[in-house]
This record gives C-alpha cells, sequence and structure tokens, in this order.
C-alpha cells in the first residue's frame, strides 16, 4: 500500500479486495492509518439492550456507529460500506453457538437486522508503530493473541458475560511508552486493562489463546492487555440469542475514518 495515496482510496482498496474474496483472513496492518470497527449485527429486538451493554462496557465496547434496521449501509464510515460483503470472515451464531463462517453474508439479510461497528485495537497499533514500537504479531504474520479473562462485564438486559482480551509483549520502557500511546485513543479501547501476572485475570497458558494466533513473551518482557472487541461474541455465547452475526476474531471492518481522528490530547 502506497503511504502517501490518501488514506480514503486506501480503505476502499482494501474493502474491494475484501468484496471480491481475495482478503478471508485477519485484518492487522492493513490499510495504515484506518480505523477498523468489529462487527455485531443483531436483530431489532435485541439492539437497545445492547447498546446499553456497549455504553455500559466502553472499554471493550467503544461505539462507533450503529446503522438503521435493515441498513446495509454505515455512511459515517465510509460512502460505499457494505456491511453484508466487506468483512473478510464472519461468524454466525444461533442459539450462542456459531454454525458457520461466511465470507459473505447477503443470504442471512434480514430488514430487521441492525449493525453495531466497535473500536478495534487494531487502529490504535498504527500509533504504536508510528512511535517505533515493535508488534511480535505482525512481524510473525498471525493473528493477535486473545483470552478470555475472569473479569465480568457490567450486564445489561439479556447480555452479560467475561472481558475478552488481547496481549501485545513489549519490555517494561516500552510498555510504558505503549501505555501513554493507546490512553489518547479511547475510541479503540485506550489503555491497557492489565499488565504482567496473567493468571490474574484468570488466564492460564499465554500459549494457548482462545482466539488468534500464540506469540511468545520473552524472559525480558512483559505481556499487556488491551480490552478485546471479541468480548461480544464472549457474551453472546452466555446470551444464546437466537441469531446474531459477527466478525470473525481478527477479521474487521475497514473504514474511511483516520486513526488520528479518534486521538484526545
Amino acid at each position: 500500500m502506497n503511504p502517501t495515496e490518501p488514506i480514503v482510496s486506501q480503505a476502499q482498496a482494501v474493502r474491494l479486495r475484501i468484496r471480491a474474496g481475495e482478503i478471508t483472513g485477519h485484518t492487522s496492518g492493513l490499510a495504515p492509518g484506518c480505523v477498523q470497527g468489529n462487527v455485531v449485527i443483531l436483530p431489532a429486538d435485541l439492539a437497545s439492550d445492547f447498546l446499553r451493554f456497549c455504553q455500559a462496557n466502553p472499554k471493550p465496547c467503544p461505539l462507533l456507529a450503529v446503522s438503521e434496521p435493515g441498513a446495509a449501509a454505515l455512511p459515517a464510515l465510509g460512502t460505499d460500506i457494505d456491511i453484508r460483503s466487506d468483512v473478510p470472515r464472519y461468524r454466525v451464531f444461533r442459539h450462542g453457538e456459531v454454525v458457520e463462517e461466511p465470507t459473505d453474508i447477503h443470504g442471512l439479510w434480514r430488514d430487521d437486522l441492525v449493525s453495531f461497528i466497535l473500536g478495534c485495537s487494531f487502529s490504535f497499533e498504527w500509533a504504536l508503530l508510528e512511535d517505533g514500537l515493535r508488534l511480535r504479531h505482525q512481524d510473525e504474520g498471525r493473528n493477535v493473541p486473545m483470552y478470555r479473562t475472569s473479569i465480568q462485564t457490567t450486564p445489561a438486559g439479556r447480555f452479560r458475560g467475561p472481558l475478552v482480551v488481547s496481549m501485545r509483549p513489549f519490555r517494561p520502557a516500552d510498555a510504558i511508552r505503549a501505555i501513554q500511546i493507546t490512553s489518547r485513543f479511547p475510541g479503540v479501547h485506550g489503555a491497557p486493562v492489565h499488565i504482567g501476572k496473567p493468571e490474574l485475570i484468570g488466564i492460564r497458558d499465554l500459549a494457548r489463546p482462545d482466539w488468534g494466533g500464540s506469540v511468545p513473551v520473552a524472559a525480558d518482557e512483559l505481556p499487556v492487555f488491551w480490552a478485546c472487541g471479541v468480548t461480544p461474541q464472549a457474551v453472546i455465547a452466555e446470551a444464546k440469542p437466537d441469531f446474531c452475526i459477527t466478525h470473525a476474531p481478527g477479521s474487521m471492518l475497514i473504514t474511511d475514518l483516520s486513526n488520528s481522528r479518534l486521538a484526545v490530547l
């Protein structure tokens, strides 16, 4: 991707490749500088409860946009977005169980479906890289590791369940810098929720993430944990709605928004 290319055309180019089925995996590192979003699509009768869940849990569920019922477009995030085809891989839940992982959901679309787009840590990775911090999962071509924790979210209506976190290892000095940088991006999870000692948040084995790829943590490094937008999927597994669609972990919606617009001083 040409770094001098306008950010909107970068995002559109990647979405066109996704729409064509050329990209079906994770989106970490794609369209640098563009905001990426987690996706939750629910029937309208559950939308109010899920909206309140997001408001009660802004760290894992920072809300970027909500669609009108039945609308596939998200004009606040991009002029040409079609939520039915612009995510590399989806997850279809029925009664809390994943039943398929398609790359297109046109055939499942209904007039009562409401799309929620939540901020994603892949967006603040851009700021970490800009500051010269290395990201091991990107260096190794892997999806970021994600873990279910023992920390409980704040319930709202039918929705309740465990917090999910993503992990990136850093040396202590770099971990401090990562905290400073990501604190400026509350719209994409903000500062970490935990550093070091994974057992204190219910993670037994860093080498066995619940989602994503495994990355090594060196002896001179600390595992740093951020709230993760896969949290709604863990919550959906507990709430067991009749029908729900999400992104597959790591396979995000790439928007036309610039990451720099989400930064706060």
